[in-house]
Formats: C-alpha cells, structure tokens, sequence
C-alpha cells in the first residue's frame, strides 16, 4: 500500500505536485501511445497527494478546496494531460464518494486511503430494487482511469421491481450511482481516439452484480441537499454544490494545456522564416499580436474557472446553498473557461505552421486533448448557454444537472 499523505497543506500537496511535471512529461508520448496511464504515474500522484485534495479527511485525504483542485490538476496537465484528467475526475469521485452511507465510504477507503476511484457517473446502467440491495446490470463507456482503478462508481436507473421475468419491465423510482469493485466488471479494449489518448477511458460491462444497499447514492437527493454520508465530514468542501463540483473538476487539465502552450510556443518559432517572405517569425508584428490574442483568451478562462472555483469554496465554507441561477451560469463559466482555452491553442497551433503539424509537437497534442475536453457532455458550449438562457428567460430548467 502507497504511504499515505497526511500533511494537509495546499501549498505542500502542490509544491509535491510541481515536481511531478518533468516525469509526467517525459512519459507522456510513451503513455498516449499505450492508450492508458502508466503505473508509475498513478504512484507518483499517491505519493505525493495529488489525488486526495477534494477526498475528506475522515476517510485519508486532504479535504481542501476547489480553488486547490484547480491548482494541483492545471499543473498536472503541463506534464501529462490525460493524467491530470483522471486525477481531476478522480477527485470529483472521491468527493461524491463522502456523500454515500458511512458503510459504503469504510468499504472504499478503511483498508486502503490511497484507493483510486473511477466512475461513469450518468445513469447509463440498470438497477433492479431487491431484498437486500439492488441487482445491477449494463455497459457504461468512458470510464476514464478505470485499468487502474481499485473501485468504480457506475450510474444507473433504479426500477422497483421486474414484472413476468421481463428485465425491461419495472417502474423506475430513482437513479445514481453503485459502489463497484473494478475487479467485479469486464473491461472492454475500446480506447482509440485522437485527444486524452493516455487516459485509458475504456468501456466496462457487468452482466448482474448484487449491491448491498449501502453502496447506492441516489443522485437527485443529493442535489436536493440530501445524503446519508454528507453530514460524517468536518471538511467544509463536503458541503459544496455537486453539479458544481462535478463540473469544474472536467475544466483544469485545460488550463494547465493552455498555460503549458503559451510555454511552448516561443521556441517552436524563434529565428523561424516566415515561408515566402524574407521575414522572421518571431519578430514579426502578427506573430506578436497572435500570441498575446492567445494569452489574453487563456486569461478569460482562468479568471471564470477561479472565480467559479472561489464562489464554490465561499459557499460550502458558510455552508449556504448556492442559488439556481448561480448554479447554471457557474456551468457556462466551466463551458466558457475551457472554450477559451481551446481558441488560445487553436491560435498558437496554426500560428506555428508546418512546425506545430508533427504528431510529437506539443502544440499538436495539446490542441487534440482540448478538443476532447470540449466535447464532454457537461461542457458542451452550446447545451449549457441554452440551459442558462431558458433560465434568464424565466423558463423551467431543461435539466435536473444544475
């Protein structure tokens, strides 16, 4: 077992963080064409804390903040980006895991504090009510980090019952999500994409696995404001809002790529000619404004994504609820934050020319690890401005993800 971090401090678990950036980087090539983290990263991220930042103190981990989960995943993602998107979402489950029943949170982390969480949080999955639990079944993709996970949290319906041996039938009463060892479901080799390529973000399938009841956390209670785990925790950062805490902890790994970008760019174009001109790339005047439309857009996201993190923090610290309105522009903020971030490395990529095509450039990994960002469902631009316009319109949320 990994020695557990006990130190609690937000400046040492990201001071330890930093050093991880030169090994994530050299690994990063290596990891994107395995498909899947190495096991040396997951054990550098154990040691040196990075996974427990938003993980309570009660059950081994550091209890801070969202301002601190920004901190320590940007900087993982200037070494390895998919890394810092499995720790990111990592963090997120280790959060969501503080709200389910004590016995279920003992199951997880009693015998092993540095235990590594994956989930597929929607309700992709089936949950038939039984006698003693819930009887689950079905095929959950994206399971991000899940080859090296020690437990997944899986998101299924809640049926009562199943009529006539029907699996269909049933009347569905809630949904959430299951407490699921990763050695109980089958994984599926289905990881071939262009962008996070190293976060082995394979699809896992359970044929019907028992649940005891402890291990199931009905998602539209907790949104309510109601868990049976929420109140066993003295950090503040339990009482936060979930669908904002579950958003922006998809948002770092794209501000820490973007920082990084800005970083690499100079030096792919310094004494560069421009081609067909007798001028040089980085003295010229387009260059210059190029990158700084790109600095100040990377600037845009990360003044939304923190004072999206800071209101989060505020919150959960006075333990007040954060309104509705709030809480749906605080989704567009994560959507916008991480769109700006996207056009900074789009600028610089093409800005680069030639240099930035080859598949080993950072540019060029970059820019594909933030399209793949983007396109998570919870930060899709167009979907979360709709949502927050139907509310400023007066109208009902189209969504309970608020």
């Amino acid at each position: 077992m990994t020695t557990t971090v006990t130190d609690n401090s937000s400046t040492t678990v990201l001071e330890r963080t930093v050093e991880l950036v030169p090994e994530l980087r050299a690994r990063a090539e290596q990891a994107n064409a395995d498909r899947r983290l190495p096991e040396e990263n997951i054990r550098a991220l154990q040691q040196a804390g990075s996974f427990k930042v938003l993980q309570s103190s009660r059950n081994g981990g550091l209890g801070l903040g969202v301002r601190d989960h920004l901190d320590v995943i940007s900087t993982l993602a200037r070494g390895c980006a998919s890394t810092a998107w499995v720790a990111g979402v990592v963090h997120a489950h280790s959060w969501l895991l503080s709200h389910f029943p004590a016995e279920g949170q003992d199951d997880v982390y009693a015998d092993n504090p540095d235990a590594v969480v994956s989930a597929v949080i929607g309700p992709r999955g089936r949950a038939v009510k039984t006698a003693d639990g819930y009887r689950l079944e079905g095929v959950w993709p994206f399971a991000s980090g899940s080859e090296r996970a020690d437990w997944l949290l899986l998101g299924a319906v809640v049926v009562n019952s199943e009529e006539d041996g029907n699996p269909e039938s049933g009347t569905v009463v809630d949904e959430g999500d299951f407490i699921v060892a990763a050695s109980d479901v089958t994984f599926l080799d289905d990881w071939y994409v262009t962008g996070l390529r190293a976060t082995g973000s394979c699809t896992v399938k359970l044929d019907g696995l028992d649940i005891p009841a402890h291990r199931f956390l009905s998602l539209p209670a907790l949104i309510m404001g109601n868990s049976p785990g929420g109140d066993l925790h003295s950090d503040w950062v339990q009482r936060c809002a979930p669908v904002p805490v579950l958003t922006i902890a998809l948002t770092g790994g794209a501000l820490g790529l973007a920082r990084q970008a800005l970083e690499d760019f100079p030096p792919l174009v310094v004494g560069k000619s421009i081609a067909y001109t007798a001028d040089r790339q980085d003295t010229h005047p387009i260059t210059h404004v190029k990158v700084a439309d790109a600095a100040m857009r990377v600037e845009e996201g990360e003044l939304l994504l923190y004072r999206c993190a800071d209101e989060i923090d505020a919150a959960g610290k006075a333990g007040a609820a954060v309104p509705l309105l709030t809480r749906a522009r605080m989704r567009v903020d994560c959507a916008v934050g991480v769109r700006r971030c996207l056009e900074a490395v789009e600028i610089l990529f093409t800005a680069a020319g030639a240099t930035g095509v080859r598949s080993s450039s950072p540019l060029a990994r970059a820019l594909a690890d933030l399209k793949a960002i983007n396109n998570h469902g919870l930060l899709q631009l167009e979907m979360n401005l709709e949502m927050y316009g139907r509310l400023l319109m007066g109208l009902e949320p189209n969504t309970p993800l608020i």
